[in-house]
């Protein structure tokens, strides 16, 4: 899909706030309502926003702990490298997770609500797995940055 600036705007926006009603959008890019809503519509409708979502204090809900997992296997080939990823992709636990290209197979971010529930996923999903040959596990002890928006060229606003 090919953006103009527009676009690039729009998505710039919802990235910071994807709680503005079009009118209040529409008044952000300098556009009318409608065509707001039109480029919205075709944003949402093509592969470009994946969903609108709310983002969440893992301390606020019962869930400070995060982990960051490297997970090696014994075998890379292609069934069981799917396989894993679909065991691990399934648990809620899991809230990233990224095939690699070199280094361990595997980086997973886990939240969980403590040590006993990560042993518990680590017994369960990686250790108790034939395939699994290494893991190595990073406790979190403070989160400096978290951001989900990406930079986009050319979605400067002029205001």
């Amino acid at each position: 899909m090919k953006f103009d600036k527009l676009d690039l705007q729009i998505l710039a926006v919802l990235q910071a706030n994807a709680d503005l009603t079009h009118q209040e959008l529409a008044k952000l890019v300098n556009v009318s309502v409608p065509t707001c809503q039109r480029r919205v519509k075709r944003l949402k409708d093509g592969p470009t926003i994946e969903r609108l979502v709310a983002l969440l204090d893992p301390s606020e809900i019962g869930e400070p702990l995060t982990a960051v997992v490297e997970v090696t296997l014994a075998n890379q080939c292609a069934e069981v490298l799917e396989s894993f990823e679909s065991l691990v992709c399934a648990v809620d636990a899991v809230q990233q997770c990224y095939r690699l290209s070199s280094g361990p197979d595997f980086l997973m971010i886990l939240s969980v609500a403590d040590m006993a529930i990560y042993n518990d996923f680590a017994h369960s999903y990686l250790t108790a797995q034939n395939q699994v040959r290494n893991v190595r596990t990073f406790f979190s002890t403070k989160r400096s940055k978290f951001s989900t928006s990406l930079t986009l060229k050319g979605a400067e606003l002029t205001v």
